[in-house]
């Protein structure tokens, strides 16, 4: 596949661990989320919605929906970058894009798409954004509007209906 993640916010780098590795080699799963996890709370901090929003504000962005998709092996010592791009906004949602490329070749390694829903932890409810938080992450939107979207967001997991599997 083309690596058809675009550049975006470049705010995360990491190395990986050699106890992220599991039996066959390479960085096991969760730490690739993990990994992607890192570089959301850098997002989350550069548009303004990080701890200290949570903490000033009483709300937060809780992730309702992921998808992953692995391109290319991460091996342990390997150091991965990771691009994010802010895909959509809407009065509750955040939308939000990273690729994750291997440092030594700049090959893409693997991508996470994230839908978020603006909190009120009080009522442990959605909330709307706040206006200057909606502005924020507009004209984040607005910077990156020039790239085209990635190939692998917005896919879905499916095996095609009445065709058996092949293999």
């Amino acid at each position: 596949m083309a690596d058809d993640a675009t550049a975006g916010l470049s705010l995360h780098r990491e190395t990986v661990r050699p106890e992220w590795v599991d039996y066959n080699g390479h960085m096991n799963v969760a730490y690739y989320v993990l990994v992607f996890d890192h570089g959301t709370d850098n997002v989350l901090d550069h548009l303004g919605l990080g701890r200290q929003y949570r903490d000033s504000t009483g709300r937060s962005v809780f992730v309702v929906e992921s998808h992953v998709t692995y391109e290319a092996e991460v091996l342990a010592g390997n150091t991965v970058a990771v691009t994010s791009r802010v895909m959509g906004c809407d009065g509750k949602r955040l939308h939000l894009f990273h690729a994750m490329h291997r440092e030594k070749d700049g090959r893409l390694a693997a991508t996470n798409e994230l839908m978020f829903v603006h909190v009120d932890l009080r009522a442990r409810r959605a909330a709307l954004f706040p206006a200057d938080t909606r502005a924020r992450i507009e004209a984040a939107i607005a910077a990156q509007s020039a790239e085209p979207p990635p190939l692998q967001a917005g896919r879905a997991i499916a095996l095609a209906a009445g065709r058996p599997a092949s293999g």
